[in-house]
């Protein structure tokens, strides 16, 4: 028969969270039976949601306020909700959200080549700064682009005839 209870104090330090008006701070702040009345509060009301908002699949709801976040839409949305499937411990919701915010990024640059705008990839891309800072970066990187639209070009070029 095990003897639940046992005597801890000879463990230097056992029990010195026993009483909770003694803490470590107890020489600059005298603790009175009211410091912990403003620990007990009400859940405040729910913020509604009038976009659909992905959360977490660890949590059973939404949190009680919320940022306002763009509604998930077309390819990324459909990655992102497959992503909040699985557990945030997991590698697999996180290279998914990942690969949606790239795939985000490439449908608003055709939405903006649709409406009428042409992104500026040179300096939304930090290329003034490349250029400024780290010229023989940007020479490898303009190269490395060419060399890749180039065989991408001729690739396709040969498949086709």
């Amino acid at each position: 028969m095990k003897n639940t209870e046992r005597d801890y104090s000879h463990i230097k330090g056992w029990g010195i969270d026993a009483d909770p008006l003694d803490v470590p701070a107890y020489p600059m702040k005298r603790r009175t039976e009211n410091d912990n009345k403003g620990m007990i509060w009400e859940r405040p009301a729910q913020q509604p949601a009038m976009v659909e908002v992905l959360h977490s699949n660890e949590r059973p709801g939404l949190s009680a306020v919320f940022g306002t976040p763009n509604p998930p839409a077309g390819l990324s949305g459909k990655i992102r909700r497959f992503a909040f499937r699985y557990s945030e411990s997991m590698i697999r919701h996180w290279l998914l959200l990942l690969i949606a915010d790239r795939v985000n990024m490439i449908e608003g640059v055709h939405q903006d080549i649709q409406s009428g705008h042409v992104p500026d990839f040179f300096s939304e891309l930090g290329g003034k700064s490349e250029l400024k800072y780290n010229k023989p970066g940007l020479i490898r990187k303009i190269a490395l682009g060419s060399l890749i639209t180039i065989v991408a070009v001729a690739w396709l070029g040969r498949k086709r005839r």
